[in-house]
């Protein structure tokens, strides 16, 4: 099969974020893999360990994306596109204009993705490029099967249940955890991956012109700052009659949480 996965380079989760004048502050900070794209990455070369074929992993970003990319072709992947743009977090309607003309031009028969980011949680990108390869999509998938009939069966979480789908191919799969574990690079892997192809690619080799038209941005970022820090705790004294009185009328009058009936 000649499968692609999706994959997005985030901040890794125990990094520390640092916001500076609107901007998350992250040229120290280390990049990875983002935890959901792993499961489909996982997926997808478990497909080519029993059916044979090829994965090719697709990212768009900035330089940071590399160290990802470079990751993935240590895990296991054959090939490795980087659509270079100037914001690794920028609007999810370039993004998913960038990679679905390049799955177009792949040819693959089925893609994987992460059901979601980490970093924003949007989970639009890989929907997106779906509905524009005009191609049937199953997300937050738990399990997964394609058959010989050109078909794959799918079980996805359907918060707190599961259903069970039958997709045709080509299609569009999102990861959810519990799908799998996702294996670590070998050494073998790490140095079997120097030589594998890393391409890049602009968008204006994809012939699209994200500066204008229909394949600008449709977002604009207007404010980006670290949460408040949180208050002290108030400790209520008294016996158990005035301590409920008065958190109700701190919920009241401060917190407006409750209103006079």
């Amino acid at each position: 099969m000649n499968i692609a996965v999706l994959l997005k380079s985030v901040i890794a989760t125990d990094e520390p974020v640092v916001v500076r004048n609107g901007k998350i502050e992250n040229s120290e900070a280390k990049w990875v893999i983002n935890p959901y794209d792993e499961y489909g990455l996982e997926e997808a070369l478990r497909l080519k360990e029993t059916r044979g074929g090829t994965v090719t992993v697709l990212s768009a970003g900035n330089d940071k994306t590399i160290e990802a990319l470079r990751t993935a072709l240590a895990m296991g992947a054959d090939e490795a596109i980087w659509i270079r743009t100037e914001d690794s977090s920028g609007d999810e309607h370039v993004v998913s204009l960038l990679l679905a003309e390049a799955v177009r031009r792949g040819g693959f028969e089925l893609v994987f993705a992460g059901h979601l980011s980490v970093d924003n949680g949007a989970g639009q990108v890989a929907i997106r490029v779906a509905e524009l390869l005009g191609w049937p999509h199953a997300g937050a998938v738990v399990a997964c099967e394609v058959g010989e009939d050109g078909t794959v069966r799918v079980t996805r979480d359907a918060e707190g249940d599961s259903e069970s789908w039958e997709v045709p191919l080509p299609a569009l799969l999102t990861a959810q955890q519990g799908l799998n574990e996702p294996r670590y690079p070998a050494l073998a892997g790490i140095m079997k991956a120097k030589r594998k192809p890393l391409r890049e690619m602009t968008a204006d080799e994809l012939g699209i012109d994200t500066a204008s038209g229909e394949a600008s941005a449709r977002t604009t970022r207007l404010g980006l700052a670290s949460p408040p820090e949180r208050a002290a705790g108030r400790k209520l004294q008294g016996a158990v009659r005035e301590q409920a009185a008065e958190l109700i009328a701190l919920l009241r009058n401060e917190a407006k949480a409750l209103k006079e009936r």
